[in-house]
């Protein structure tokens, strides 16, 4: 760990860092488990160049889920996004509490589901977030809005098709056919849903089981959305056993052919995917689009 973080955790916590070892995962920040001399342990990570408000974002959307007290979330320790290259400051970090992973634990995925439909009935102020401040690594705007159909088609599907063609991910029928769906959004069903209190980037990596099988939320986009964007983003990889969606159901009830909807919510983590790793993903998103617009 690098002494500027040390001395930053020092400050924030009141405890020296007498032992640190680095983390995998991640692909902008650099993590750490970190011993304390008052004999705590914490997760730390820093970034060198972060976006303004980097940290501080994901620290207030993890106190926003924490809030919910429904889904295990770290309680933020201490929070710090830096000067910036041109405006030294202090070092941008965030500290959290350690959680005891267990990667053989066998999670309990019904409670996991019977959890986030608690946080989802917790709810949102409005789709997108009161503090607008943009999530993701594409920085998403989340100016607030009062419609899921507006949210949806103006703050993920029109932004992350006009990225993806600028990055040539994306061959320019793709963007007409994008624009032609954000249009109709309100056709494929339950868009009149109350804003939810989504994880908002719900994949397996940022699902955390500890020792007595608990499952922990980390890494959120967290925002006001559609619950079923969470449902979606939890079957785009796997991880989740089917015990999870049916304890979601029975807590909170899906409407009607969500399952038939889950390419739509899919849609948007499809293109941020194409934009930063390229490979199949390009092709996915055009296969998505053009079995929506068949729709």
């Amino acid at each position: 760990m690098e002494h500027g973080l040390r001395v930053a955790i020092a400050q924030a916590l009141d405890a020296d860092v007498v032992r640190s070892s680095p983390l995998g995962g991640g692909d902008v920040a650099r993590s750490y488990r970190a011993e304390l001399d008052d004999g705590r342990v914490v997760f730390a990570k820093t970034h060198l160049a972060p976006p303004p408000g980097f940290f501080l974002t994901e620290a207030a959307g993890l106190r926003w889920l924490r809030d919910a007290d429904r889904v295990a979330v770290p309680e933020v320790l201490a929070v710090a996004d830096g000067g910036g290259p041109d405006e030294p400051g202090p070092t941008a970090m965030l500290v959290l509490e350690w959680i005891d992973e267990d990667r053989g634990a066998r999670p309990d995925d019904a409670e996991f589901g019977r959890a986030l439909a608690g946080l989802h009935l917790a709810g949102a102020p409005c789709f997108g977030r009161e503090d607008r401040r943009p999530t993701g690594s594409r920085s998403l705007p989340n100016d607030p809005v009062p419609t899921w159909a507006e949210f949806y088609a103006d703050r993920r599907l029109r932004p992350l098709a006009r990225m993806a063609l600028d990055a040539d991910a994306v061959d320019p029928a793709v963007v007409v056919d994008v624009e032609r769906i954000a249009d109709r959004l309100s056709s494929f069903g339950a868009a009149d849903e109350a804003p939810a209190r989504l994880h908002g980037d719900l994949w397996s990596g940022n699902r955390v089981v500890d020792r007595s099988g608990t499952s922990w939320l980390i890494d959120p986009a967290a925002h006001g959305g559609h619950r079923e964007f969470d449902l979606a983003m939890m079957r785009l990889f796997g991880g989740f056993a089917a015990s999870a969606f049916a304890a979601y159901d029975d807590e909170h009830p899906l409407a009607d052919g969500w399952e038939q909807r889950v390419p739509l919510h899919q849609l948007a983590p499809l293109f941020v995917h194409a934009i930063k790793f390229g490979g199949s993903y390009p092709a996915a998103v055009a296969r998505a689009v053009a079995a929506l617009n068949r729709r």
